[in-house]
């Protein structure tokens, strides 16, 4: 029987027998996650099973770098995978995925007993870090609607005292309508009266 063929019915064992298992994850034809333990149990474990193209009369490719694994200690990982490897040379040839998770779950304590919960890989601190630069744009956008609209701009402009050197404007009133004149251009009080118009500042 070929490599494939041994998969190939290997695939067909494992989807049978942890049809409906909540801790199986099939990522492919040829590679599987399996959870040792419960949700929200200090000591449960992730092992991932990958096969090569000549599996089972090669190893298989095992691994626990999955985020599941992030505060196992290296020195307890590498302990387990070391044990698992020992089941890998006594069922060479043999279809042993199964064989290695059930391993794995029937010793589960005695693979964790050195285990102390390390810090996650990304503190808190740096999460929030990386999200306080989001909120950015939108204060700025906050104060860009703040700004004053023409009408709020007038009203300043009128108060402006023309001693200070600021900008202002002059109001003249004709018997016609008003009319507004920027001073700007050196124009005085003289100028309008000579006109005979009336001023106001």
């Amino acid at each position: 029987m070929s490599a494939n063929e041994d998969q190939e019915m290997e695939l067909e064992a494992l989807r049978s027998i942890y049809e409906g298992d909540e801790s199986f994850r099939e990522l492919s034809p040829v590679s599987f996650q399996y959870r040792i333990g419960e949700n929200g149990d200090p000591k449960a474990f992730l092992i991932e099973i990958s096969w090569t193209e000549t599996y089972p009369q090669t190893p298989p490719i095992i691994s626990m770098n999955a985020f599941f694994n992030n505060t196992i200690s290296s020195a307890v990982k590498q302990s387990i995978l070391a044990k698992l490897q020992e089941a890998v040379e006594v069922n060479l040839g043999t279809a042993m995925t199964y064989t290695l998770f059930e391993y794995a779950k029937d010793n589960k304590e005695q693979f964790m007993e050195n285990h102390q919960p390390v810090n996650s890989t990304i503190p808190i601190s740096s999460i929030i870090s990386v999200e306080t630069p989001n909120t950015a744009p939108s204060s700025k956008k906050k104060e860009k609607k703040e700004h004053l609209s023409k009408a709020q701009k007038r009203k300043l402009a009128d108060k402006t005292d023309t001693v200070s050197g600021h900008r202002c404007i002059l109001r003249i009133f004709t018997s016609a309508s008003p009319q507004e004149a920027t001073v700007g251009e050196k124009i005085t009080k003289e100028n309008f009266l000579e006109d005979g118009t009336g001023l106001m500042w």
